[in-house]
């Protein structure tokens, strides 16, 4: 992953988990609004996927939604 993708993706990540903080959203209106960041950004190929927190493993997690019940991974294709 590039740094210029890395640096916006952690931007967004930061600012979004700080919107979530005052209102816990469900998970597929943040999966969205992440998405629809990235691509403004011209980012491409990549997967954002709800997991229950316990099923992280090692993936990257970029948010929390659904009243902090799952987290919201991001994988590059």
């Amino acid at each position: 992953m590039s740094k210029p993708t890395l640096l916006a993706l952690s931007a967004t990540a930061l600012l979004l988990t700080q919107s979530a903080l005052a209102a816990p959203k469900p998970c597929d209106e943040l999966k969205a609004e992440i998405a629809a960041k990235l691509d403004e950004k011209g980012v491409k190929g990549y997967e954002i996927t709800a997991v229950d927190n316990d099923k992280v493993g090692d993936a990257q997690v970029i948010g929390s939604c659904d009243g902090g019940t799952k987290k919201l991974t991001y994988l590059r294709k």
